[in-house]
């Protein structure tokens, strides 16, 4: 999943100039950690953020989007994430508990609260136990170290089996990211906890920038089963320790490294999942086009069905096509070729080669869509839909 220029580091997933903490404050029945910080002790503070596209967000989101949400970005000093209890669908009630968490925080730090983001991930629908929660905060700057990213990423877990921490780094720059996430993955960012922590010098406007790119092309094209989180958050804080202005590009490049590499993860630790599944949409007419097709395909239950039974049924595949309007991706029917694993199995949108000699033994599954209708292409990133997703989403709350 990992080259070794993405190793996880001996000071944990952090780039110079931050510290963290990951602690336990007794919002998990479980006892495991539950609160986290992460801190940007400078010399810069810029940051910059992207959350879901869900009309019903939670108060955290609101929060950090009135912040950083911005093309222009913003400057952070901190963010709190706790896992435990999203904090959506509370009220107003809600909202001010989001508020009383960033100002606890800024209070401890010595900041504005309009300069504290917060995270919060778990069960929709009830308040969280600020009782509990603010002690927490309190804990965890206290053993913040710059080692502490590790321990941060492990609080943010909710029904993850893995923590996910990548760290990239190029000329002089480094890059470095925690993420939590196995279910709700779909676009509109994926239910997903993600900060990027990089030492580069740079200002919101171009961490926004870079940011969208970055997030468009990975988090945004992993749809594992559909299902749009009120809390997804993904946001990006620069401390300039590294003394480094990268131009645009580099930096867009580092960011997006990182962004892939946990979109990566998160999908290999998709809910019940036994298959990744890399659906890729070839001679499109656009790339929106490639992804609306792809997106149809990696969301038909009948297909990821069939992927969980080792079942080659590219009817299925042309079926999941043939959703999407015309209007969105022109193509003609009688021309769509499939394959799965290298073996075109459809021809001319009918039978192909031998589906037997399609190998679905292990993990990981290509599928290839040509649609014989322009020049572009993208790959949507899914998995199959198995008894253990159900069983696991089915009792979820209890």
């Amino acid at each position: 999943m990992t080259d070794p220029s993405q190793a996880e580091n001996a000071a944990g997933p952090l780039a110079p100039g931050f510290r963290a903490a990951g602690v336990t404050a007794g919002l998990k029945a479980s006892g495991t950690p539950d609160v986290a910080v992460v801190i940007n002790d400078g010399p810069s503070s810029a940051a910059a953020g992207v959350f879901t596209g869900n009309r019903v967000r939670a108060a955290p989101v609101r929060w950090c989007q009135d912040l950083v949400g911005s093309p222009q970005g913003g400057e952070l000093a901190a963010v709190v994430l706790n896992s435990g209890g999203a904090n959506a669908c509370t009220g107003p009630d809600g909202f001010a508990d989001t508020v009383s968490t960033a100002e606890h925080l800024a209070a401890e730090l010595g900041v504005d609260a309009d300069r504290i983001a917060v995270c919060s991930t778990g069960l929709i629908g009830e308040r969280l136990p600020m009782d509990l929660l603010l002690p927490g905060v309190t804990a965890a700057v206290a053993a913040a170290s710059a080692d502490g990213g590790a321990d941060a990423a492990t609080a943010i877990m909710t029904t993850d089996s893995v923590r996910k921490t990548t760290v990239v780094s190029a000329g002089g720059v480094t890059v470095a990211g925690m993420a939590k996430g196995a279910g709700m993955l779909a676009p509109g960012l994926a239910t997903m906890l993600v900060v990027l922590t990089t030492d580069a010098q740079a200002g919101g406007a171009d961490l926004a920038a870079a940011l969208r790119v970055a997030t468009r092309v990975s988090f945004d094209r992993l749809d594992s089963d559909g299902a749009m989180s009120t809390n997804d958050t993904v946001l990006v804080l620069a401390s300039g320790a590294s003394g480094v202005r990268p131009e645009p590009a580099q930096l867009q490049a580092l960011i997006t490294r990182a962004c892939t590499d946990l979109a990566a993860q998160l999908l290999a630790d998709a809910e019940g999942a036994t298959k990744e599944i890399a659906v890729e949409v070839v001679h499109a007419s656009s790339e929106d086009a490639a992804v609306a097709v792809g997106r149809a395909i990696a969301r038909n239950n009948l297909v990821k069905t069939a992927f969980f039974g080792q079942d080659p049924n590219w009817g299925r595949i042309l079926a999941a096509v043939g959703t999407v309007p015309e209007s969105v991706a022109p193509f003609d029917a009688d021309l769509l070729d499939v394959a799965i694993n290298g073996v075109w199995i459809c021809r001319a949108g009918a039978a192909g080669e031998d589906r037997s000699l399609v190998d679905l033994s292990g993990r990981a599954v290509r599928v290839t869509v040509d649609l014989h209708a322009g020049t572009e292409t993208a790959t949507v990133s899914t998995n199959d839909l198995s008894h253990a997703y159900v069983h696991e989403n089915s009792a979820y709350s209890t």
